[in-house]
């Protein structure tokens, strides 16, 4: 049987007016402020949201649902048709006059983490995102060391944003429910990087060779990129174990490590 546009796009509509008021509570909205939401759907966060900010741009990519969106919202609502993963937000933001946006969603499971690494990339144009997403990608996000969930996507984000798990949401909530546990994730942008530069490709293939089996000691996943010299000289001067893995260590640690390595 042919999978529907709406399952292809893994799209799970918010249907419960509690759940989207406590959603609404947790952005508190202004009326300054422009939002931009992602996946607006048939628009039930699209509506509150507008009660109380000043302007809200919302993006959808389902050219069937943006009738009934220009249709039905206010005035204060912009209805674009568009990719998310495709947007330039830098132009975005000079079009909305902001200094930062502010972006919220309800996020196809099938585009959570591409988004998070847009945020990532573009993350001097926002503030702050509220995302409600797969509650297993909202882990990853939020995880520190010792968690099975600990992995680069996190660690990166966590050094440009403050990042949390507000509440989660049961699939009873949606329609059509989805087949496991959401949450509702907040990213508030750092005023200064954890660790400048940490953003950066080298730090990121760094951690993918870390992470890259995570049963290894982080030795064996590293000794495929730099000699047993160095690593050496680096662990000794870190005082690290030889047998410690990526997973056990800190964000701060592994950073001081990459340095130590490239120095």
């Amino acid at each position: 049987m042919k999978k529907s546009r709406r399952h292809a796009l893994g799209q799970h509509f918010l249907a419960s007016p509690a759940v989207l008021r406590k959603i609404v509570g947790v952005i508190d909205p202004k009326p300054g402020d422009v939002l931009v939401e992602i996946g607006a759907g048939r628009g039930g966060l699209t509506a509150a949201l507008a009660e109380t900010a000043g302007r809200v741009i919302a993006v959808e990519k389902d050219e069937r649902l943006i009738p009934a969106l220009e249709r039905d919202m206010p005035p204060n609502v912009e209805v674009v048709h568009a990719d998310v993963l495709s947007m330039d937000f830098r132009e975005l933001r000079r079009r909305a006059g902001v200094p930062a946006l502010r972006v919220v969603g309800n996020i196809p499971y099938s585009i959570s983490s591409p988004l998070l690494f847009r945020v990532l990339d573009d993350r001097v144009v926002f503030s702050d995102c509220v995302f409600l997403l797969q509650k297993e990608v909202a882990a990853r996000v939020t995880a520190g060391p010792g968690s099975k969930s600990y992995a680069p996507l996190g660690i990166l984000l966590q050094n440009e944003f403050e990042a949390r798990v507000a509440f989660t949401v049961a699939p009873g909530s949606f329609s059509p429910p989805p087949k496991v546990q959401s949450a509702l994730l907040t990213l508030r942008r750092r005023p200064v990087p954890l660790h400048p530069g940490a953003a950066e490709e080298p730090f990121r293939t760094f951690l993918r060779a870390a992470f890259a089996e995570r049963r290894k000691m982080l030795w064996k996943n590293l000794a495929r990129r730099s000699s047993a010299a160095t690593l050496a000289a680096a662990y000794t001067a870190l005082g690290l174990a030889r047998n410690v893995r990526a997973e056990e260590l800190p964000a701060d640690s592994l950073f001081a490590l990459f340095q130590a390595l490239h120095s």
